[in-house]
């Protein structure tokens, strides 16, 4: 992933320093497991507990002549650890007993990160909610006018979908938290399970069953965690740029005035730069998913067509969700919200929003549905065409005013009573009903 779009809390766990500081940590277990067992001597594994280490640019340089890094990187090992304890390094293992095993590793490690932004997320959105709880707004259903609602609501909502994500990486996480040393067809001909056994239980794995490789729908479920997380950011981007129109002008995101700058050309501008970006992002992660579900599928116990893939997609879609996560924080931390635009935007379509209870009040008056609708939907269209309040053309109407008196049809207009209920979404962010 290129550095705009990178952020050191997970990039630093995917350069090839801590990749092969990954490999490292499965290689001198392994040793000192077959020493458990007798096979090793005792003090050759101490030996290389002490002694293990590499060079990057050494193994790089290694592999030029191997044309294999995992090869590369033991001959390096070996070489610093020396004979004939160094000999010991790798011992029974194949390539993908290191790899998947420390590649494992290193995702757990930056789920729990991804976790814990998706955590302050929740925490950020939440307190926003509470901030705006009672704060009326249009609810808008295909960007048209629908009914009340308040933007605490939405950002409540927000909030619970934020629990799922959460739920998604930590499920996720169970599913990839394993290893496998069986060896080269998983067969165990040349290792013994206590040595898998020893090593997993020591980086906080469990065990699995597996080919030569562990099993790429693991891999492929962690991608779609990612790019679900993704998805919901960009659901949240994508809705404060619709409300960040200037139509619209309900809600900015932040835009440090006097510093930033919205346009080259037009200083005017404060444009949703940060969500577009954002919305942007969340494709990627969705293309990466597609290309871990053609990952699941490989020849016979094992073949090398998913490793090229992962190197590019696994460490660039981990690194993208806790960026989009920490950055849409920073978005609602300092989101600009204008409650009287709100207030001016319910007025803005004549009062059409109250048409429901409208309708229902004519039906308990004793029209049948049908009537009731087609009178209230004739005057709402007159109130589109003549720019008029709706409750004026209702109160002028010999059909409303024949079923509802004055006392009745200012009900329907009240906003307290359309928002008396909206509360229900922060009793879920309480109770944690959120799945």
């Amino acid at each position: 992933m290129i550095p705009r779009y990178s952020l050191p809390e997970i990039a630093d766990l995917f350069t090839d320093e801590a990749r092969f500081g990954a490999w490292l940590e499965v290689e001198v277990l392994a040793v000192e497991a077959w020493a458990r067992l007798g096979v090793i001597p005792a003090e050759h594994a101490r030996l290389v507990r002490e002694r293990a280490g590499f060079d990057v640019a050494a193994v790089h340089e290694r592999e030029k002549v191997t044309d294999h890094d995992v090869a590369a990187f033991v001959d390096v090992v070996q070489e610093r650890v020396g004979p004939p304890a160094g000999g010991w390094v790798h011992y029974g293992l194949t390539s993908s007993d290191v790899v998947d095993t420390a590649l494992a590793l290193q995702v757990t490690r930056a789920l729990d990160r991804i976790v814990e932004a998706a955590a302050a997320l929740d925490a950020a959105i939440t307190r926003r909610a509470h901030e705006f709880r009672d704060t009326p707004m249009v609810g808008r259903t295909h960007g048209i006018h629908a009914e009340p609602t308040t933007f605490g609501t939405k950002l409540a909502l927000w909030a619970l979908a934020v629990r799922r994500e959460v739920d998604r990486l930590r499920r996720a996480r169970e599913v990839i938290a394993v290893g496998k040393l069986s060896g080269a067809v998983g067969t165990y001909s040349n290792v013994d399970p206590f040595v898998e056994e020893h090593v997993c239980t020591s980086l906080g794995l469990r065990p699995v069953p597996a080919t030569q490789v562990l099993a790429r729908d693991r891999h492929a479920e962690v991608m779609y965690a990612l790019a679900s997380l993704g998805a919901t950011v960009e659901s949240f981007a994508l809705e404060v740029r619709h409300l960040q129109r200037t139509e619209v002008r309900e809600v900015e995101e932040p835009f440090r005035e006097g510093e930033q700058k919205g346009s080259s050309a037009m200083p005017h501008k404060r444009n949703p730069v940060r969500c577009e970006q954002l919305c942007g992002l969340a494709r990627v992660l969705r293309a990466n998913l597609q290309a871990a579900l053609e990952n699941v599928a490989l020849w016979h116990e094992r073949d090398i067509s998913h490793s090229s893939v992962e190197r590019v997609v696994l460490p660039d879609s981990l690194m993208l969700a806790y960026y989009v996560t920490v950055r849409f924080t920073a978005v609602v931390e300092g989101l600009r919200v204008y409650p009287d635009r709100m207030l001016r935007n319910i007025d803005a379509s004549y009062g059409l929003v109250f048409s429901q209870p409208v309708l229902l009040a004519l039906v308990e008056a004793g029209r049948t549905r049908d009537e009731a609708y087609r009178i209230v939907q004739r005057n709402a269209m007159r109130a589109w065409q003549e720019e008029r309040s709706f409750r004026e053309l209702l109160a002028e109407d010999p059909d409303v005013t024949s079923a509802l008196d004055p006392v009745r049809l200012d009900e329907c207009f009240d906003l307290k009573r359309a928002l008396a209920n909206t509360g229900r979404a922060f009793d879920a962010l309480e109770s944690g009903a959120h799945r």
